[in-house]
């Protein structure tokens, strides 16, 4: 995925020296990060996060931020440039990457001397990855001339699906993003990635996921808990522990 994305900056660099840019300008901007949801903070605590983001170089950056911790970044402000901040808690074992992040596009969330990261736009940055990482596949595309404000429109335009319009996490954007670049962009394709149910002896009550738009799943007493599982690992957590869900397996850790 790395070299990729270098090809992908490449060729964006490229684009713009023909353009006459040759110097990059650049300027830091405070990143204003969202309040994490208040059920992930009533249960583990408040979050450390893992940035990414590229700086005028066109190198991938990554730094880590403590719970009340701030963070100024150097951007490019020549093309549209992705900042994402994953949440994560190591005190639970949960590594970034297992619940969804929250972002920022430039220029689109600058407000004055700030980037304003947001979880609707942690969706944005995260499908821009993609599209870098899909780069290879179609080379006269490149995530930075991507419609992102029309994009952004479609999930307040009533022209989706309800439930991925609610939860966007819901559908699978590494493949929306190979799609689009070896074809072109198609908002029919954001529909939700298909599952396959595992019914998990946990305990009853409410389980919560790692998107901050889900609903909690509610299992009464009688009844054994069902599941739907993505690729990938899947995490939900209740009051008592985290479940984690891979493929077949499955494992439970009680909260001490």
């Amino acid at each position: 995925m790395k070299n990729l994305i270098f090809r992908f900056l490449a060729v964006v660099f490229t684009v713009l020296q023909f353009a006459g840019c040759m110097d990059f300008p650049s300027s830091e901007y405070d990143l204003k990060l969202p309040e994490a949801p208040e059920i992930w903070v009533s249960v583990f605590g408040q979050p450390h996060w893992r940035l990414e983001w590229l700086d005028p170089g066109g190198n991938k950056r990554t730094a880590d931020i403590s719970p009340g911790g701030g963070k100024k970044v150097e951007l490019p402000v020549t093309w549209a440039n992705p900042v994402t901040a994953w949440p994560y808690w190591p005190g639970h074992n949960l590594i970034p990457g297992f619940f969804k992040p929250a972002g920022g596009l430039f220029p689109f969330d600058v407000d004055g001397e700030s980037l304003i990261l947001s979880w609707k736009a942690g969706l944005d940055t995260v499908f821009y990855w993609e599209l870098a990482s899909a780069y290879g596949q179609n080379e006269k595309k490149i995530p930075a001339n991507f419609d992102w404000q029309r994009f952004r429109e479609l999930f307040t335009s009533g022209d989706l699906k309800e439930d991925v319009s609610k939860d966007p996490w819901l559908i699978d954007w590494q493949f929306v993003a190979e799609k689009t670049m070896s074809s072109n962009f198609d908002r029919r394709r954001l529909v939700p990635e298909k599952t396959q149910p595992m019914t998990i002896p946990v305990s009853h009550g409410y389980w919560y996921g790692t998107s901050p738009f889900a609903d909690p799943l509610f299992f009464p007493e009688n009844e054994t808990p069902e599941f739907q599982i993505r690729s990938g690992v899947n995490v939900w957590f209740s009051a008592e522990g985290i479940l984690r869900v891979s493929d077949k397996t499955w494992v439970f850790t009680e909260f001490k």
